[in-house]
């Protein structure tokens, strides 16, 4: 695993300069936003004046500046959750891993955090790995997508590469709904097929196909 260029697969993982939004929140109930904000950056061992100097800037960039005194259960759940996020990126991790932190929004709210952690991710330029069962939200969130089956990587790239040009049928169905047909490939290189699809015959881009049965 390298973080920066640097090998951190057998550093603890505090050492690894990384945060974490879990999909709980998994704030502390008895201290109020700014308390929660605090706690990671105070237990770095950071001085408690710029602490805290840090935590007022953390509640502006989510912009929650006037709930710093609230307790998690006065605050609703997108505010919890940008709590959270707010709570990771005061600690100015290199990578900010996201646990499908919006599951536990409903579909209005999940909408507009996942904007609001875009544009964030987007303004201060830094790297985030974030993990979703949503299709539609990870087509809206992400520069790059890992589509993993059984621990294994299916496809990667860029969001309208995978949608545009799926490597599969699993990554074509995954990926949205689809017309997924039997054909039959009958001449194939490095660029396009010659497909038959009923009575009908004719050119696909297809880098890798390779003749006979296929779905289209």
């Amino acid at each position: 695993i390298l973080i920066g260029g640097k090998d951190v697969t057998h550093l603890p993982a505090n050492e690894r300069d990384v945060a974490m939004v879990f999909q709980s929140y998994a704030l502390f109930p008895h201290m109020n936003a700014i308390d929660n904000i605090l706690y990671g950056l105070l237990s770095s061992g950071m001085n408690k004046r710029e602490a805290q100097d840090r935590a007022r800037e953390g509640l502006k960039l989510v912009g929650l500046e006037s709930q710093g005194q609230r307790l998690p259960s006065e605050l609703s759940g997108g505010q919890q959750q940008r709590i959270a996020v707010a709570r990771a990126l005061v600690l100015e991790p290199q990578v900010l891993l996201l646990d499908e932190p919006l599951s536990n929004l409903d579909e209005r709210l999940r909408r507009r955090v996942r904007t609001d952690i875009r544009d964030l991710q987007q303004r201060l330029g830094f790297t985030a790995v974030y993990v979703t069962h949503d299709q539609e939200e990870a087509l809206a969130v992400s520069d790059k997508i890992i589509v993993m089956k059984e621990g294994d990587i299916a496809q990667q790239g860029a969001p309208e590469t995978l949608y545009h040009s799926p490597n599969s049928v699993f990554i074509a169905d995954f990926m949205g709904e689809a017309n997924i047909l039997p054909c039959e490939v009958e001449e194939a290189d490095a660029d396009d097929a010659l497909v038959r699809l009923g009575n009908q015959r004719f050119r696909v881009r297809g880098a890798g196909a390779k003749t006979g049965s296929a779905q289209l």
